[in-house]
């Protein structure tokens, strides 16, 4: 549902009177999540995690069975050692 067509059903659901508040909060509501996700941009991933993605998936392809938070504590050592982390530093 687009924000214009919540608009326009707030307009009716006022021209209704006094048994439509219920709706209209309801509907205001909607209206105001609508336009936060619209708002909402993703962005772009840090050194960090450009690099822990990187090195769990070779770490996990190195050792198959081991737990992911045994080969996640592995990955954040190597990050604190790794050339990717000096740079992000500056």
């Amino acid at each position: 549902m687009s924000i214009d067509e919540v608009i326009r059903l707030l307009q009716e659901i006022k021209d209704l009177g006094e048994s439509g508040k219920e709706t209209v909060s309801k509907a205001k509501s909607t209206a105001k999540k609508a336009k936060s996700v619209a708002k909402k941009v993703k962005r772009a991933p840090s050194a960090y995690n450009k690099y822990m993605k990187m090195k769990l998936a070779q770490l996990k392809k190195k050792h198959p069975r081991k737990k992911h938070a045994a080969v996640f504590k592995q990955a954040a050592k190597s990050w604190k050692r790794s050339p990717e982390r000096k740079r992000s530093l500056k």
